[in-house]
């Protein structure tokens, strides 16, 4: 945007009050995509050119990293006001990155009702609806009507989270209906929320992980969800946007681990090129462990490939068409498991499927295979059909683990996907190369 480089090129100049000037009429968001790009020493100058009224929403916009750079460069009476401003949800968010003496510093601003609440969420297990929901939502009684709901919303509504949908509370805080703002503009004011109430309710528990109430988000399409306890009391609702926030970082935490890399908690432009390091080269580590036994078994056959050198020059067509095919049944497997589609009662139809893909494709790149070796690398007959078998093989096979492991390791709690790219891929070259040289012995006269 030519507005956002224009702040940058007034922080370059050091033309700080421009900088105020104009940041002020920006949106919430693009101040904080302007702070997020910003080095430690012209965040901590923009942060505090921000309007009071506005600081503390960009801060509750800013990357962990960033969130945590102010608060150690900031004094303590300047960050009280900025955090007391916070949403509880975003407050205990911001608690949970933070140093115990600076966080025991905060606390000491807090009533003992707010010290409460925020030591309850801190109880609850991590990625849980529990630990993403807020308590700042509108609650109503059965009682009362649609007049005093109205009244009752415009009074707090500016402190609540969401208002579009109100939640009828009974007796020890029982979640009984759920009733719409749309539903209360358009009826008489003088009916009961009991009546107008519905009382089909979608929920979700405090112990309910994160991506299932994101299934059930995308199941109903919902824009925010209620949260119980194991007596159907309501304590709490996690909001689309908090849920919008989960799906991305689910999806970006399945990347990373589809690609062999530990899981990153900031940002890439964020992280340091050593921590961005230590997350890729463990996994490295146990890829290049695996690949030993890869190695083993090219020696354990050895005493084939001294005869017939030329199957030598095969090995990385074959186990890069094993190793791709695999990869591409996990891919849409995991997808799959994370989108509900698949569960482990499908999994003989899913090796059904992929057994079924798997004759298709690997007969075909066994025929191409074969008219290949034979023309353009003018091998003989007995090479060509050693080949071409192992091919049709080991994608067949390649299939079928590619599409069953992610399911066999969702079931045991496993990540399924730690089971997909770059461990496939070492098991299917184990594989290929197994099935490559059996053949090669019983067809080849040795």
């Amino acid at each position: 945007m030519v507005k956002m480089d224009r702040i940058y090129e007034y922080l370059k100049n050091g033309d700080y009050a421009l900088v105020q000037r104009e940041i002020q009429n920006f949106h919430i968001a693009d101040i904080a995509e302007i702070i997020n790009k910003l080095e430690d020493k012209d965040l901590i100058i923009v942060f505090r050119l921000l309007n009071k009224d506005i600081a503390a929403e960009v801060f509750a916009n800013l990357d962990r990293n960033k969130k945590i750079r102010i608060v150690d460069s900031i004094k303590l009476d300047e960050l009280h006001p900025i955090i007391d401003e916070l949403h509880l949800d975003d407050k205990v968010d911001l608690l949970e990155e933070l140093p115990a003496n600076v966080v025991k510093n905060i606390l000491r601003y807090s009533d003992s009702h707010e010290r409460n609440l925020i030591n309850q969420f801190l109880n609850y297990k991590e990625d849980s609806a529990g630990s993403i929901m807020t308590i700042e939502y509108i609650s109503l009684k059965p009682q009362m009507t649609v007049e005093d709901s109205l009244l009752y919303i415009r009074k707090n509504g500016l402190d609540k989270e969401t208002i579009y949908n109100c939640y009828v509370l009974g007796p020890n805080k029982k979640l009984i209906g759920v009733v719409s703002l749309r539903e209360l503009v358009t009826a008489n004011r003088d009916v009961l929320i009991d009546d107008l109430m519905s009382e089909d309710i979608i929920f979700v528990h405090t112990d309910t992980d994160q991506e299932e109430v994101a299934d059930v988000f995308s199941k109903y399409d919902l824009s925010a969800l209620p949260v119980v306890d194991t007596e159907n009391r309501l304590t709490g609702i996690v909001t689309f946007d908090d849920i919008l926030h989960v799906m991305e970082q689910e999806t970006t935490e399945d990347f990373h681990i589809m690609a062999s890399m530990t899981p990153s908690e900031g940002g890439y432009l964020s992280e340091t090129p050593f921590k961005l390091a230590m997350d890729r080269v463990i996994w490295l580590v146990v890829l290049l462990i695996s690949g030993i036994f890869v190695g083993n078994i090219i020696e354990n056959y050895n005493w084939i490939l001294l005869q017939y050198l030329v199957l030598n020059s095969f090995i990385p067509m074959i186990t890069g068409a094993g190793g791709n095919s695999g990869i591409q049944s996990s891919t849409l497997a995991v997808r799959n498991i994370s989108l509900g589609e698949i569960t482990f009662d499908d999994k003989w139809n899913v090796v059904a499927k992929e057994f079924q893909v798997g004759l298709i494709v690997g007969g075909i790149m066994g025929v191409f295979s074969f008219v290949k070796v034979l023309l353009i690398d003018r091998v003989s007959l007995d090479i060509g059909l050693v080949v071409a078998l192992t091919m049709f093989a080991s994608i067949l096979v390649a299939k079928v683990f590619g599409g069953l492991i992610p399911i066999l390791a969702d079931k045991v709690n496993i990540d399924p996907a730690i089971m997909s790219s770059s461990i496939i891929t070492t098991l299917v070259d184990a594989v290929a190369l197994a099935i490559y040289f059996t053949i090669a012995a019983m067809i080849l006269p040795i």
